[in-house]
């Protein structure tokens, strides 16, 4: 009979086996679980693996399967967060940005069409993959493209959906005369589920930059996963453009990106309004 607690040597293979509370010895001489009632031994038949002779060998019984397969559904959550918080330090989100999510979402008269977008698209990015659907938000400065933009990429972030937002500036700025450096950026950004580049337009319009942002959509659309872009620049500007280093741009981000407008007044504007009222307030008492 063996002790609780006590080291067996099992027959045929030096292998040792610790008993546990409850567990006992079977009438077949094997070692059962007292949790489950599971083998935690069994017998290999005589092969030319076990030099012709039987071997009794340790096994998992069905509460140390799940034990086993718990800890690698929470290493596989901890791996997946550790990589979500890789991606979310990597992307160029403003640390006031980094807050904002539907439910946080400040809507005001010109928004409210765009927030109901959004809240579509994130809810439904599956489908959104699936069909490589992008979005193109234009509009003039400072009306909360990068805003809205930031609220998608937050949101697909916190449901463990990898997601990039950058900008083109600082793509050039790293990949500038590194090939190597050039060719792990391109990987890295074909392989999240979502890219955002943020400020279309503000890079340099020399050839190689231009060259460079052609090479990084167009890949993006060869990869066949969705874009997501802000601008300061009209859809009519855009599409008006004769020169062919920008057509064939603004070609392909059509392809690839539904248009939408972000009207209304500046953020910065209403802002700044807010803070004189309150110092003009203040300074008048």
């Amino acid at each position: 009979m063996y002790m609780l607690g006590e080291i067996v040597k099992l027959p045929q293979k030096d292998v040792e086996l610790r008993m546990e509370i409850g567990d006992y010895i079977g009438k077949d001489g094997l070692v059962y679980c007292g949790k489950c009632r599971g083998k935690k031994q069994t017998i290999l038949p005589a092969s030319d693996f076990t030099k012709g002779k039987e071997m009794i060998v340790r096994c998992l019984c069905k509460c140390q399967v799940e034990e086993r397969r718990n800890q690698e559904e929470e290493e596989e959550r901890r791996q997946a967060m550790k990589r979500i918080e890789m991606l979310r330090d990597s992307s160029l989100i403003d640390d006031n940005l980094k807050r904002v999510r539907l439910s946080t979402f400040q809507q005001n008269a010109y928004n409210q069409k765009a927030y109901a977008l959004i809240e579509k698209y994130i809810n439904a990015f599956d489908e959104m993959y699936k069909n490589r659907q992008g979005i193109l938000f234009w509009g003039p400065v400072g009306t909360g493209k990068s805003y809205t933009a930031a609220c998608i990429a937050n949101e697909l972030l916190d449901r463990s959906i990898p997601v990039i937002m950058t900008s083109f500036v600082k793509i050039l700025q790293n990949i500038w005369g590194n090939q190597e450096e050039e060719k792990l950026i391109m990987n890295r950004l074909n392989d999240v589920s979502l890219l955002i580049i943020d400020d279309l337009g503000t890079e340099r319009s020399t050839d190689y930059a231009l060259e460079k942002v052609y090479n990084i959509i167009d890949s993006r659309y060869r990869a066949g996963k969705p874009l997501i872009l802000t601008t300061n620049m009209t859809v009519n500007e855009m599409q008006e453009n004769t020169d062919i280093r920008y057509k064939r741009i603004y070609d392909r981000i059509f392809e690839m990106c539904f248009p939408v407008r972000i009207a209304g007044r500046s953020w910065r504007e209403m802002e700044a309004e807010k803070r004189f009222d309150k110092m003009k307030s203040l300074m008048e008492d």
